[in-house]
């Protein structure tokens, strides 16, 4: 396998079922590669296809997280698992999915036995694959089960918040990410219950502080309002760095990692001095 440079790539931006159901924005997911490992995150419809496209080869996929058991988070599952493995011919790799999905009786008993491990996800349970250690975190939706991740890698910390309601105790989970990635359904001015719109964005913001904050997962009223616009009206009234996601949007996530911007300043200082 060819070594991976540190990347995380959006297969798709698409919330709500008026966006994936006409794919206005795409529902693939997330790619998350780091030290070697291929995470994928999310894999919504059309997650197989849109990894082809992005030139992402699912065969070096190191484990799938499922935040919740929505068709939007986890319709190319199955699909996911078999390209993976060649059916089982090559048993290989993590499933990490909430409580809900796993017993919605979605993940079919043959995919089940294509994978090396399946781990439920429950809030502040920690895992480690490779060098990556993994926190399920508490969100509040309407499937109770819910979960989002916060990955510690060797070079940077991602929280991904999946679908959820903006409630303060939830926020301080997302504090110390180098990047936060949020689900952001709704515009200014808007709300529905048990997701999140640019007012609860900016108080997570606020709160949190990442280093940057990406927006996705974007419903009808917000991408009729442009997401871009959202993003940089946050960014004004936070003074933090935000952007809204494209579909085959890339971010090199080491460019945002405190640690590594330590160690070269380190390196820098040492230079000098020399």
């Amino acid at each position: 396998m060819i070594p991976m440079e540190a990347k995380i790539l959006f297969l798709g931006t698409g919330g709500d079922i008026a966006v994936t159901s006409k794919q206005a924005r795409a529902s693939g997911g997330i790619i998350i590669q780091v030290d070697d490992c291929q995470f994928h995150i999310d894999p919504g419809p059309g997650a197989l296809v849109q990894a082809a496209r992005h030139g992402i080869n699912v065969r070096d996929h190191t484990a799938i997280f499922v935040s919740h058991s929505h068709l939007g988070h986890c319709n190319d599952v199955n699909a996911l698992i078999a390209a993976m493995t060649l059916n089982g011919i090559d048993k290989h790799g993590v499933l990490v999915a909430s409580e809900s999905f796993l017993k919605s009786g979605f993940l079919t008993e043959f995919h089940r036995n294509c994978l090396e491990k399946i781990l439920p996800a429950k809030p502040d349970k920690k895992i480690a694959i490779e060098n990556t250690e993994i926190r399920s975190l508490a969100a509040e939706h309407t499937d109770p089960d819910t979960v989002g991740f916060k990955l510690f890698t060797p070079k940077f910390v991602l929280s991904y918040s999946s679908d959820t309601a903006y409630k303060k105790e939830l926020v301080d989970q997302y504090s110390k990410s180098d990047i936060l990635i949020l689900n952001h359904t709704h515009p200014f001015d808007t709300k529905r219950p048990k997701t999140l719109s640019s007012e609860d964005i900016i108080k997570i913001i606020n709160k949190a502080k990442p280093k940057l904050t990406v927006l996705t997962h974007f419903g009808n009223k917000l991408l009729n309002t442009n997401p871009i616009y959202e993003a940089r009206e946050i960014q004004k009234q936070t003074g933090a760095q935000v952007i809204a996601a494209e579909d085959g949007m890339t971010i090199d996530p080491i460019s945002y990692s405190a640690d590594m911007k330590q160690k070269t300043l380190n390196l820098y200082s040492k230079k000098q001095k020399d």
